[in-house]
């Protein structure tokens, strides 16, 4: 295998830099294939850097058109360059200005890194490395400085011309058809911090009120004749800017705050300061064309990238390997925040299903890394569940460890310290502990491990003593570099129900006044007193630390929580355990009791009778089984998805046989009424219509064909409409098929509708769907190098449907290798992310595992691969760290 540059960079190799910039001034003339950069940056020596260093300044496919220093041209022999860097072995050893002019061509950058056009307009992506992309730079975080940025264009071709921080000046150019505009950011930034747009835009604003009592102005930059679709997102960007002054203090600091929504971006959004730049499906929302889930979405990312204003912007990372620091600190804040403006148990399971679906699913497969990780070959593979959902994970246990008034109070020490520096994770808890007293040194071990660890609990009462005693044992499996595991800090929230359902009124020194209990070591046990009966223990309530647990409840104590647990997310918990007990029974080939199954369905009959129309949004949980991929993990080794499939298949006729008749009550109770709006309540009562939907179809394709018909014909927003397709999808024959190209041919002119037109045949899990996605990418509204295209097809076949490609015969496995090669000449971070669908491959049984280890192979045989490929499979075949 022969790739870029596999230099592998390590954390401990870490030192600053030789050389500091204090101001960056950039005069940008865009063009759509020749466009000009010049930047004057003003630079001295750092006095912790090297006395003697050469300047050495990052590049990628960069034309060097000229260099001056301090004012003067350099000749040839005064520098070398390469497309690549740029090294002036003589820096002066005093502050100098140095002026760098390159070339590049926005139209041809198919990598969407740097500067480069989506649909006509030009715009940029510099996180991680993009800003070398632009200029020869010093392209690292630690490296801050105040930029001012003039950016001149064609007014006809890009009429609209924003950079970053507030404008100070525009005007046209001598009379020309061009005309400029000037940015100035006074706050110092990294490169990756950078932006600039031009373009055909439409917009929507409004003002607001900060605080302090400064106005600032927000606006919202779309393609025209889409501008009501942003007013969702702009209400969720003033409610996000309410909420971080109220919860933590913390203020804009600039006069405008700027989103563009652009349609070909290989992330979610960027947090560029003042110019947050977003991928247009998290922005773009009409009851006609977006879900519930999707407004969901675009409140939580644009909450995200707001938050980083300060938890990413005023406060950076020193280095790529604290990227946990502002992605899983963030990551923690929007949570939050969702939480606070939707339904907190509802939220909090969405997020441990991500969790648990993605990052537990990476702890346990070849690409498993530390929070933090140690050495990298290519950064942009470790933008990952594992930095970001386990990085949260790690802030909330340390919120829950210390309390919430000192969780406060370190936050506030950490900002004041920190604010507008380039940090460290040590930074960060560093403000906790002088907070607290505590030494948190045993708690940093979860940014230095990784994997997921389990913990082993048995219960033991004694009815003379009236005592009732956990017995805790913790352990974490092997993982590529790290075959030893230390003891990590877990905290437990617990508390004990009574076999009546009353929460047991018992005592335990062990536990925290709010029933917390630090386990802290291989091995603990704890002791509750006065304790007449056995009792059923909730244990990591509200999923107190990010762990798989190993609880031996029987069935019946079980359904005891579901029925009357306190905690809402142990209530979801037990049934998912009892379900996941039957279905992996049955995919394994082992007899399940008809009674287990039985007693599961009556539980859930019961549960919706009786408390379904309270949380319709929770019931929806608790009534959804585990997914086939979920039960692919929890067997974990020989793996058979067909086994899964037709398993999960059976419990969902069993169970939707025995509730049919609350499930059609309900379905028709929460018919569609009124207007459509996007709050949690109404979002709640559609999300438990539908699962009665799906349950309905899976009991009786007949009815549930008909009553999925009628919905799709009816039904006045898309979350209804899609998820009647979707169940529609699920039953083979002319119907689907009709409905499938009614849907296609209403939504033509909808890339994002047809986004989820792709997904959900992608998802088919029928021979034939192989055919299906490939016929599919001959679509006109598909195109390989617009990111959210491939995803929604090819990304969703490869992570959404697991019979198919997973198939015994290998085809899948070769149909993504091949895309996988052909995307990684256009785009390398995008043919990453797809190869990650290879994560689960050691996990299959002993065929399916050969055919993918050969696929893997072939794309590992090819030359040139980039850096982002190359570092992705290697990994993924590097021999197993556990033998």
């Amino acid at each position: 295998m022969r790739t870029d540059t596999q230099q592998i960079v390590r954390l401990e190799d870490y030192r600053p830099s030789d050389f500091l910039i204090d101001r960056v001034e950039l005069d940008v003339k865009l063009h759509p294939t020749e466009t000009k950069v010049v930047a004057t940056v003003a630079m001295r020596p750092n006095p912790e850097g090297r006395p003697d260093a050469p300047l050495v300044l990052d590049g990628d496919e960069l034309n060097l058109k000229a260099v001056a220093l301090n004012g003067r041209p350099l000749s040839t022999d005064e520098f070398e360059v390469s497309p690549q860097s740029l090294t002036i072995a003589q820096a002066p050893r005093q502050p100098f200005t140095l002026t760098i002019e390159t070339e590049i061509n926005p139209t041809a950058n198919t990598k969407l890194m740097g500067l480069y056009r989506s649909s006509g307009n030009y715009c940029t992506q510099c996180e991680a490395e993009g800003f070398r992309r632009i200029t020869y730079f010093l392209d690292r975080p630690d490296i801050m400085a105040v930029y001012t940025t003039r950016i001149e264009a064609d007014r006809e071709d890009a009429p609209v011309l924003l950079g970053n921080g507030n404008p100070v000046e525009s005007g046209t150019v001598d009379g020309s058809d061009r005309h400029f505009a000037v940015w100035h950011d006074p706050h110092p930034k990294p490169s990756y911090l950078f932006a600039l747009v031009g373009g055909r835009l439409g917009r929507v604003s409004k003002t607001f009120t900060t605080m302090s009592g400064r106005a600032v102005d927000l606006a919202i930059y779309v393609e025209p004749g889409k501008e009501s679709r942003a007013d969702y997102a702009l209400d969720a960007l003033e409610r996000s800017m309410r909420w971080d002054e109220k919860v933590f203090g913390r203020e804009y600091d600039l006069d405008v705050f700027n989103i563009v929504a652009v349609s070909d971006f290989n992330m979610g959004a960027m947090e560029n300061k003042g110019l947050n730049i977003f991928n247009d499906k998290y922005v773009l929302a009409s009851p006609e064309t977006a879900t519930d889930m999707d407004y969901a979405h675009i409140e939580a990312i644009i909450a995200h990238e707001y938050f980083h204003n300060w938890t990413g912007n005023r406060v950076t990372c020193r280095d790529w390997f604290q990227l946990c620091l502002k992605e899983g600190l963030t990551v923690f804040r929007d949570q939050e925040f969702s939480s606070d403006e939707r339904s907190r148990p509802v939220h909090r399971i969405a997020e441990v299903k991500t969790l648990r679906a993605r990052q537990f699913l990476e702890d346990s497969s070849p690409l498993a890394h530390p929070v933090r990780p140690t050495q990298y070959r290519e950064i942009n593979n470790f933008y990952t569940a594992t930095v970001y959902e386990k990085g949260a994970e790690i802030v909330r246990m340390l919120k829950t460890i210390i309390g919430e008034a000192d969780f406060r109070r370190g936050m506030d020490l950490y900002f004041e310290r920190c604010d507008g520096t380039a940090a460290t994770v040590e930074d960060f808890l560093g403000a906790f502990a002088d907070v607290t007293g505590r030494d948190l040194s045993h708690f940093a071990r979860w940014y230095e491990q990784s994997g997921t660890p389990r913990v082993t609990v048995k219960g033991h009462h004694d009815p003379d003593a009236k005592t009732f005693r956990l017995d805790f044992e913790q352990g974490t499996p092997p993982t590529p570099g790290q075959p030893k595991k230390d003891a990590m800090a877990i905290p437990v929230a617990l508390g004990l129900v009574a076999q009546d359902g009353t929460l047991a009124n018992t005592a335990c020194e062990r536990l925290d006044s709010r029933g917390v209990f630090l386990f802290d070591k291989l091995t603990d046990s704890i002791t509750f007193t006065d304790v007449t009966s056995r009792p059923v223990p909730s244990l990591f309530r509200g999923f107190s630390a990010p762990v798989k647990l190993s609880l031996d409840l029987p069935n019946e104590e079980l359904l005891v929580l579901l029925r009357h647990d306190t905690d809402a997310f142990n209530r979801w918990q037990a049934a998912q355990t009892m379900a996941m007990r039957l279905l992996t029974a049955l995919a394994k080939g082992i007899h399940a009791d008809d009674r287990d199954i039985d007693a599961l369905a009556g539980a859930l009959c019961s549960f919706m009778a009786r408390d379904a129309l309270d949380d319709p949004a929770f019931a929806a949980l608790v009534v959804t089984l585990p997914s086939e991929a979920d039960v692919a993990q929890e067997i974990g080794q020989d793996v058979d998805p067909d086994a899964i499939h037709r398993a999960r298949s059976q419990m969902r006729h069993r169970i939707g046989r025995s509730c049919a008749e609350p499930l059609q009550r309900f379905y028709d109770t929460l018919s569609d009424s009124g207007p459509y709006s996007p709050d949690a309540a109404s979002a709640g009562r559609r999300s438990l219509r539908n699962a009665c939907l799906d349950l309905l179809a899976a009991a009786d394709p007949g009815t549930g064909e008909a009553l999925a018909v009628r919905q799709l014909e009816s039904a006045s927003n898309m979350t209804d409409r899609l998820a009647s397709l979707s169940v529609l999808t699920t039953l083979p024959g002319s119907v689907r098929e009709e409905a499938i190209a009614r849907f296609g041919d209403r939504y033509r002119n909808e890339p994002l509708v047809l986004d989820k037109w792709f997904t959900l045949q992608a998802a088919i899990p029928e021979d034939g769907t192989l055919e299906r996605v490939t016929g599919l990418m001959q679509h006109p509204a598909f195109s390989i190098s617009n990111p959210n295209r491939v995803r929604s097809l090819i990304g969703s076949f490869a992570m959404l449907n697991q019979v198919q490609f997973n198939r015994a015969d290998g085809a899948g496995y070769r149909f993504l290798a091949s895309i996988v090669l052909r995307v990684d000449e256009l785009n390398p971070q995008l043919a990453a992310r797809l190869l990650t669908a290879f994560s689960t491959w050691r996990m299959m049984e002993s065929t399916r595992r050969s055919q993918a280890e050969q696929a893997l192979r072939s794309i590992a045989q090819k030359p040139n691969l980039s850096r982002d490929v190359g570092d992705i499979v290697s990994r993924s075949l590097e021999e197993e760290q556990t033998k």
